[in-house]
């Protein structure tokens, strides 16, 4: 077939520059956001910079004019490095936005060209087909069988039938192609469509949070609420004490900064978003940002078989015809059978994109003579429809010779076919020894209808069954391993076809699918009730002959025992269900724009083993988080009771830690757990343990309960530390030095022990990550300079240490952490079904 039958030419390339020059691209533009001023004036709202600022106006006033500085120059610090993690994440996110554009297809310069949506330009000829979303305004030159939904204008869900002919001829951006084809000429395009005038109105609509956001968001929430709290306390108590505004205002406020955990938000903000990059990386293209914190919690994924499991590459493999009975590959056919094969073709579309079609095209160019195709021309089509669904196109050529043909599943086409139980039989025998070898059949026949008042369904008309043609598709290479991967990792596999049982059962069997031996069709899921639906998505694995209502149940179904789905989906047909699963998952290749903007990831190379990948990355990212926020509570802990007990207890150097120290220690844990954490390697164990309850509390009293010992543990060595520098006698200076560098020693081995729950020190200290040794390496540089360099040890009120000291500082330290070891020891010596 010619690629544009039309008779329509389109833009020419000179054309469309001065079109483009004119008008602009096709882009819905309207809160224009300086986003450096945005990120400045959200850090101005931040905690930890009004403390710093307050604190560093109280040194100001005090005459403290170093310490004012070193905290004034710890703002522009927090400050930029709080810029760049914003500015990374939303990068990260513009990339991924940037590749989730949707394309179009244009006629310029006479043929068809696929180009990014933001290209379109006013007068182009934008050509659009059934699963396509219309990306801007237009009047319509050319349509068959045309309908849109537009229900993103006006709320009405029911298809709008538009022709050229017809006084509603128009096409607008956001509405989508529910059957036919249509032309249309591009008349407005980004704020000058109809939507583009609406959309003001969807810049106040924000994104609604995930459970995790809200968990985050309400721990530093209540963080806060108890920082304020003990900050006032702490303020009154003081002043009390001594009567002197500023002081005990500073002291109070140096507790309150070792209460806010502020790292937390910025960890979770560039996880996700550095996750979605990471994923993006991999082929895999993320939508939106919380499918991200979902992917590691999928128990369910539910897959398409064709193009999925299966490779996709449809070859015609074998014929039957009713006159002969018989069973042959395309090459030996008769002159019966080449009907079919010519039949087949004309009830597919003149422009071929599906598989099983390009085939059938294919098989008539091989057989043909002398094509026809050129001759006639499409007057009427119904698109694929009905449960079992089937097509009908309707050609004619310039002498009035006309073409009705259909094709479909068998079943449909049997059902208004004129045929005798023993044709049925026959066809019945037929199908089952061709489904049974693997081969997805389709049903053809053809009808003689006169007239142009063509009935308003395809079922009304009177069809001669001529037979069936067969395809094969083998699996894909990989798709074994991809099952094992996702067995293993404890997530169960669900097939939704619209394809047969036989044919279903058959290639499920070759790629040692579980749970091929039984299966249940659409019609037969409809009819049963809610309680046995729900049983019957658990205990089965192969869903045939499914169309949307039924496959949107499935996913429903399955949400109501609590799983967490997945699902792949690429046709127009899949829309609802994809949005309906926790992680709607698009073909990039073969998938329709209805599919993709279902969707919430699309694969890029439809390549299902990507998912395997996907939910590896998900809970690599949901692991990470979690130690790092594990490290952020346990590093804190010993923060805020190093200041509050010798406060609070009347000790003889109530002020061991004052505001420069605290933001010193700020500085060094904000890279650690937001660079250090994320960059780790994945655990060897992740993908051997059962998916994470999407339900599961972030901070479970578990994990909580482990962090809060663990940042004791330290508490307990800072302060023997403390008592033991007392002991002796040492003035306040060497025993601050002491106790920082106690917490010093212990964050540095807390990162390294808490980089796994379960495998020893040893082991991480193996994992691909350069990034550890080099924050470690900076942390230690200037805690060096800051102990040994002469002005600075003065500045932050230090004084150097004797070599004994520093062991003992560094001992303390160390074995403050390290007794966790014994603890992961134990862990694996009662979980010995973990590879090690």
């Amino acid at each position: 077939m010619p690629t544009n039958n039309f008779n329509i030419n389109g833009l020419s390339s000179e054309q469309v520059l001065i079109a483009r020059e004119k008008y602009g691209k096709n882009t819905l533009n309207y809160k224009q956001e300086n986003n450096i001023l945005d990120d400045i004036k959200k850090l101005v709202k931040e905690p930890m910079i009004i403390l710093l600022f307050v604190a560093a106006l109280i040194y100001l006033i005090s005459g403290n004019i170093g310490d004012a500085i070193f905290l004034a120059s710890a703002i522009v610090l927090v400050s930029i490095i709080s810029i760049y993690q914003d500015s990374r994440s939303r990068n990260a996110l513009q990339k991924l936005k940037k590749l989730s554009q949707p394309h179009c297809k244009v006629i310029r310069d006479g043929r068809v060209e696929e180009i990014s949506s933001d290209d379109l330009v006013v007068g182009d000829s934008l050509m659009v087909e059934e699963g396509t979303s219309i990306t801007a305004d237009g009047i319509i030159v050319h349509s068959n069988d045309f309908s849109v939904n537009e229900s993103i204008l006006t709320g009405e869900s029911l298809s709008v039938f538009k022709d050229k002919n017809k006084e509603d001829n128009l096409l607008f951006t956001g509405t989508t192609v529910a059957s036919g084809l249509a032309i249309a000429t591009v008349t407005h395009i980004g704020n000058e469509t109809k939507l583009g005038k609406i959309g003001k109105s969807l810049e106040s609509i924000s994104e609604e949070k995930t459970p995790l956001e809200l968990q985050i968001t309400n721990f530093v929430k209540t963080m806060v609420i108890s920082g304020s709290f003990v900050f006032i306390l702490v303020w009154v108590i003081n002043y009390f004490i001594s009567y002197n505004l500023l002081d005990s205002l500073l002291k109070a406020l140096t507790l309150a900064m070792s209460i806010l955990p502020e790292e937390i938000p910025m960890a979770f903000t560039s996880f996700m978003a550095i996750g979605a990059w990471r994923l993006m990386k991999m082929g895999i293209v993320v939508k939106q940002m919380k499918t991200v914190e979902t992917l590691g919690s999928a128990t369910v994924i539910c897959t398409d078989k064709t193009g999925t499991i299966t490779e996709n590459k449809m070859s015609l493999a074998k014929i039957y015809t009713l006159n002969s009975n018989r069973i042959v590959s395309p090459e030996a056919a008769n002159e019966d059978e080449k009907e079919l094969i010519k039949i087949a073709m004309w009830a597919s579309e003149p422009i071929p994109f599906d598989a099983m079609e390009i085939a059938l095209h294919q098989a008539y160019v091989d057989i043909k003579e002398k094509d026809e195709r050129p001759n006639f021309k499409l007057i009427h089509e119904y698109p694929l429809g009905g449960k079992p669904p089937m097509m009908t196109h309707i050609f004619e050529n310039t002498t009035g010779k006309r073409i009705i043909a259909a094709k479909g599943a068998p079943e449909a086409l049997i059902a208004i076919s004129n045929l005798t139980s023993a044709e049925k039989q026959e066809i019945n025998n037929a199908i089952q020894s061709i489904t049974s070898k693997g081969y997805r059949v389709l049903g053809v026949g053809d009808s003689n209808f006169k007239g142009t008042n063509f009935p308003k369904n395809q079922q009304e008309f009177k069809f001669n069954f001529i037979g069936i043609v067969a395809f094969y598709d083998p699996p894909k290479k990989n798709i074994n391993k991809v099952f094992e991967d996702f067995y293993q990792a404890g997530i169960s596999v669900k097939i939704i076809t619209g394809d047969n049982a036989a044919t279903t059962k058959a290639i499920a069997e070759q790629v040692a699918f579980k749970g091929f031996e039984h299966s249940i069709s659409g019609d037969e899921l409809m009819k049963l009730s809610e309680k046995e639906l729900e049983e019957s998505v658990m205990n089965t694995n192969i869903f045939t002959r499914m169309y949307p209502e039924a496959k949107l149940k499935i996913i429903n179904a399955l949400k109501a025992k609590n799983q967490i789905v997945a699902m792949t989906g690429d046709g127009v047909n899949d829309g609802p269900a994809l949005k309906a699963a926790h992680i709607g998952i698009a073909m990039g290749k073969k998938g329709t724009e209805i599919a993709k903007q279902a969707a919430s990831l699309i694969l890029t190379e439809d390549d299902l083993s990507k998912m395997v990948d996907a939910i590896a990355m998900g809970r690599r990212i949901y692991t990470n988080l979690k130690k790092a926020i594990q490290y952020i509570i346990s590093i804190h802990i010993p923060i805020i009771l190093t200041v509050f007990i010798p406060l609070a207890l009347g000790w003889i150097y109530p002020n061991i830690l004052s505001p420069v120290h605290i933001i010193f220690l700020e500085l060094i844990m904000g890279p650690t757990c937001s660079i250090i954490f994320e960059n780790e390697p994945m655990e060897k164990n992740t993908m051997l343990q059962k998916p994470r309850p999407f339900t599961t509390t972030f901070f479970n009293w578990s994990e909580l309960t482990t962090s809060i010992i663990q940042g004791i543990a330290i508490t307990m060595g800072t302060l023997a530390i403390y008592q033991y520098s007392v002991y002796m006698a040492y003035d306040e200076a060497l025993t601050r030095t002491m106790v920082f560098t106690v917490l010093i020693t212990a964050n540095i081995f807390l990162t390294l022990v808490n980089r796994s729950f379960y495998y020893s020190i040893f082991t991480t200290l193996k994992y691909k990550n350069n990034l550890v040794l080099l924050i470690i390496a900076i942390t230690v540089a200037i805690t060096g300079v800051l102990l040994f360099v002469p002005p600075l040890t003065r500045f932050f009120e230090f004084e150097a240490l004797s070599i004994s000291q520093l062991a003992i500082s560094i001992a303390i330290g160390f074995i403050s952490v390290i007794w966790y070891e014994f603890v992961k020891i134990k862990t694996r010596r009662t979980n010995t079904s973990v590879t090690l």
